[in-house]
């Protein structure tokens, strides 16, 4: 079943959900995310931590940029291993909630790994319209359905998911709302799994790298900290956290070498290299 709602009416409930509604509608044209998917019908709106095949660097100039294209859509790709990795044991009969689904490139490599149903939530109709045609097209759509809502007020039923995953979503919403609505749909016992990227208020609560990529996004990055205290103040408890922050590294060297650069990359760069910018993974359990 795909849920449908044109009127921005229950979705959009501010001013600023009215301008990053407005930003993600706007963008139907994204080269960076839409030449990447193209082959296999994954396409993706998070990022990637690991190194890449320097040999795309030294490639012909007629195939460069195809191969640094080839190479960041395998690392993306990858990414999602993260997810799935610390998600653990994952039964086929269990449900699970992809929350900022974009155009379903997570939720089809979970349901493609442990044969279970996803559901994507995302309010942006442009992007959940495209993801059900590719799962129409490749026939996943058997396992995978989406529905344009607000991820922090979704139409599910309490307790309705075996597990939650975001995948760098976050970063768009408020963490104690966003928070409180995933253990509201998660069963007890039932895990909650992030990656995100936020400002490390250890070193500095707003550098200047995450201020220009607050305003590249329309997203409002938030400290490591209230991470954690959103996480307990929800009864979201974690049982895995790891910090990628030099790991994500390569992946903004490489886009930055790509001709579809959109100009984020050196703000990236600058924050994870000063450390004023984090990239983690979250496991957590609902009690």
């Amino acid at each position: 079943m795909h849920t449908r709602n044109s009127a921005d009416k229950g979705i959009v409930r501010n001013d600023y959900e009215r301008e990053l509604k407005a930003h993600w509608d706007a963008k139907t044209a994204d080269e960076i995310n839409l030449l990447l998917g193209a082959e296999d019908g994954l396409y993706h709106h998070h990022y990637a931590v690991g190194d890449f095949d320097r040999s795309v660097l030294t490639a012909p100039a007629e195939i460069r940029e195809e191969r640094i294209l080839r190479e960041l859509h395998r690392m993306e790709s990858d990414q999602v291993s993260l997810l799935t990795d610390a998600l653990g044991d994952v039964r086929p009969e269990w449900r699970g909630m992809d929350a900022g689904s974009g155009r379903g490139g997570t939720s089809f490599m979970i349901a493609e790994k442990f044969g279970c149903q996803m559901s994507g939530v995302n309010f942006c109709t442009h992007h959940v319209e495209f993801a059900d045609g590719i799962a129409q097209k490749h026939g996943w759509d058997k396992k995978v359905d989406f529905h344009v809502a607000n991820m922090v007020q979704t139409p599910f039923q309490d307790g309705a998911f075996d597990f939650v995953v975001s995948n760098e979503t976050t970063m768009y919403v408020d963490l104690h709302e966003v928070f409180g609505e995933i253990r509201r749909v998660l069963r007890p016992g039932g895990r909650y799994v992030a990656t995100t990227w936020c400002r490390n208020d250890a070193v500095d609560r707003r550098s200047a790298a995450s201020a220009r990529i607050d305003e590249h996004y329309v997203c409002r990055m938030h400290e490591r900290s209230t991470y954690f205290e959103a996480l307990a103040a929800s009864g979201l408890v974690p049982y895995r956290v790891t910090r990628h922050t030099e790991e994500a590294v390569p992946y903004w060297e490489l886009r930055n070498q790509s001709a579809m650069r959109t100009g984020v990359e050196d703000p990236f760069l600058e924050g994870y290299r000063e450390r004023s910018l984090d990239y983690l993974l979250i496991a957590a359990e609902r009690i």
